[in-house]
């Protein structure tokens, strides 16, 4: 998201195989009245560290969280009407919820809770710690130290290793297996792996294929935004471009070019000059950089 500034740093040894990623972010100016949400293949853990976050399913009204985790979700969650400027969040692998949280991840699916009402206590004096510590560094160490405290190693009852394994092979893959095949390489049938499936995760397995493919794409268009749409609708196996757009307006609440527009091009800023006037060599380097712009907002079909 333009304008942001983003913190983080290595995760925890022993937090790994539960936590992607952690992520500290401000922002200086009037934060942006909408951002989507994505799906992923991650949970999402957010604590604020000013005012709250304000969060809304499609159609629903937004509500408000310092500290909030969402789940598995198959469609964009809104990010409006929200005065929060600086926080921390934590992508959560699947495995995070029984691990760290002490329920199974299908308990989150496609909704949001406060984080207290799952932690209790610590959580409801986390947020003020965190306020309070004077670095990003601190605050990470604070973070890690909470979720340790909770870390239970013990593998869960209800959880099998064909679970686990179905889910990676749809992660390895970008959803590009088939269940029929999924279920055969698991030894289960297809009912009955779409049934344990869905019951563990919240999502089922062909539901969860097109979330990770879609993710893909999404990564994809991050890192070159001028990528060609019918390309990346080859590249990751879908029937044409018009069905790569149909997946975005389903999943995304909107296409893929305007979703580029808003939330991709919006950082490709100028680099900041030096103090005092622009020289003739800088001014020239500048001239470049908005032509390559344009062009690349051209190419894309984007005014």
């Amino acid at each position: 998201m333009a304008g942001f500034e983003f913190h983080s740093r290595r995760v925890h040894p022993a937090l790994r195989p539960y936590v992607a990623e952690v992520t500290g972010y401000a922002y200086p100016g009037e934060p942006p009245a909408l951002h989507r949400g994505l799906p992923s293949q991650y949970l999402t853990l957010v604590i604020t560290l000013d005012e709250p976050l304000g969060l809304a399913w499609p159609g629903a009204p937004v509500a408000r969280y310092d500290t909030v985790v969402g789940g598995l979700h198959s469609t964009a969650v809104h990010i409006s009407q929200s005065p929060n400027r600086s926080g921390l969040q934590l992508a959560l692998r699947p495995a995070a919820a029984r691990a760290l949280l002490g329920l199974p991840p299908g308990e989150l699916a496609s909704t949001v809770v406060e984080l207290d009402d799952v932690l209790g206590n610590s959580a409801r004096t986390l947020g003020d710690r965190l306020r309070a510590a004077p670095t990003w560094v601190d605050r990470f160490d604070l973070v890690e130290r909470v979720l340790l405290e909770h870390w239970s190693d013990e593998p869960a009852p209800e959880t099998r290793a064909e679970l686990g394994w179905a889910w990676r092979r749809l992660r390895e893959t970008a959803g590009a297996v088939g269940v029929e095949d999924l279920a055969t390489e698991v030894g289960w049938s297809r009912r009955h792996l779409t049934d344990r499936f869905t019951n563990e995760y919240g999502l089922g397995p062909k539901v969860a294929g097109r979330v990770m493919r879609f993710e893909r794409a999404v990564g994809r268009l991050r890192r070159d935004p001028t990528l060609r749409l019918a390309d990346l609708s080859a590249d990751l196996g879908y029937a044409d471009q018009a069905h790569l757009t149909r997946e975005w307006n389903t999943i995304a609440g909107c296409s893929p070019r305007q979703w580029i527009a808003e939330e991709v091009f919006p950082n490709v800023q100028d680099e900041p000059g030096g103090v005092g006037a622009e020289s003739e060599h800088e001014h020239d380097r500048h001239d470049h950089r908005e032509e390559d712009r344009r062009r690349r907002l051209a190419d894309a079909g984007l005014p």
